[in-house]
């Protein structure tokens, strides 16, 4: 079982490149399944787990409805941003600048076989990142993601998710609102939930900007923690 991951900061890359980028390692760690099966080898698989800021991008899960997304093309184009399906699980959600975008690409076999438990630890990860910086992150019923103040008229989210899995092997992943743009949710219903906001760590924490690396230290750390992995959180490689 290889628990080491290899972290990448992409930097600012567009959404369609980096998805692309994904599915290539993607296909490498299934290819080296599938063969291992073939051939009852037993190559390690590799684990790797992706950082990026995106342009302005709109994309649409598996389960989601295109009546989610509330402006048309032209408006679309008219604010700089872009619009894909993807193959992804859950409905419509937003990338931009000042958003931690996370891509975990993992053999579950390296760590343990359970999609819930997976999604729920990505969840901790953000939940135990806030308290760092003295909030109070919460799961929502129902709801993937990481929230505040939940089952309150004030309830708002702060980190989308939505992952797809094959062969126990994992793409796509988080986006954790730090410096971002509210206005660009108000051109959709995130994540297909009506009436409840969003928000982003620089707001609740009254700054005008959050550092960007501290934030992603801190999920990495916590990653460590909660996977039990190899991470060497003072090596990020751009």
């Amino acid at each position: 079982m290889n628990k080491a991951v290899a972290i990448k900061d992409l930097g600012l890359k567009d959404y369609k490149e980096t998805w692309d980028y994904q599915e290539s390692i993607f296909r490498e760690v299934v290819n080296i399944k599938i063969n291992n099966r073939k051939t009852e080898t037993f190559l390690e698989t590799p684990n790797h787990f992706l950082f990026v800021e995106h342009p302005h991008v709109y994309t649409l899960g598996k389960s989601g409805k295109m009546d989610h997304l509330l402006v048309n093309e032209a408006q679309l184009a008219a604010k700089g941003a872009k619009f894909y399906k993807t193959n992804r699980g859950g409905d419509i959600t937003y990338h931009g600048p000042g958003q931690i975008v996370g891509y975990p690409i993992l053999d579950l076999d390296n760590f343990f076989t359970d999609i819930h438990k997976y999604l729920r630890l990505l969840e901790e990860m953000v939940i135990l990142t806030l308290a760092d910086y003295g909030l109070k992150g919460q799961r929502s019923k129902g709801e993937t993601g990481v929230w505040l103040d939940v089952g309150t008229p004030f309830a708002r989210k702060i980190c989308a998710m939505g992952v797809r899995a094959s062969r126990w092997v994992t793409m796509h992943g988080f986006a954790l609102n730090v410096n971002v743009d509210l206005g660009y949710f108000d051109m959709m219903i995130p994540c297909g939930i009506k009436d409840k906001a969003v928000t982003s760590l620089n707001l609740e924490l009254g700054k005008k900007e959050v550092p960007m690396a501290e934030v992603k230290a801190s999920l990495l750390k916590h990653f460590a923690q909660l996977f039990d992995a190899d991470v060497h959180t003072d090596e990020i490689q751009p």
